[in-house]
């Protein structure tokens, strides 16, 4: 059984950083694209960042604008790394990968068929 957990969450003040981290189990990951979700207070979940199996391939949402770097530590480990952080980063951070199988879309969120529970990160003075 797959499982992705997410470590790293926490509470940073405006213009702080931190660092998320993903760890897959239950089968491996090599050769693989792995992201993340965030879903903010009242908000739909809405597509962050992901990685491909070769580490130099890479794609962010547009409101990412050069602030998060995705990186692949190892086949099962993604980590995401959050720097000038806002308010409006507050959210729930979802690590999330397709099934071999999958059609998947990382910016319609479509066909991604594990996730984690999550962790929260506030962004807050």
């Amino acid at each position: 059984q797959v499982q992705l957990v997410e470590s790293g969450g926490g509470l940073v003040p405006p213009g702080g950083s931190l660092t998320l981290s993903c760890a897959a189990s239950g089968r491996t990951f090599s050769g693989r694209t792995m992201g993340w979700f965030r879903q903010a207070p009242g908000q739909e979940r809405e597509f962050v960042s992901a990685i491909g199996w070769n580490p130099t391939t890479t794609m962010y949402a547009g409101f990412v604008k050069g602030r998060f770097t995705i990186s692949r530590d190892n086949a099962n480990t993604v980590s995401l790394h959050l720097n000038s952080l806002k308010v409006e980063d507050t959210a729930v951070y979802y690590c999330a990968a397709p099934s071999p199988d999958s059609d998947y879309s990382w910016f319609a969120g479509t066909g991604i068929d594990y996730w984690g529970k999550g962790i929260l990160v506030t962004v807050s003075s």
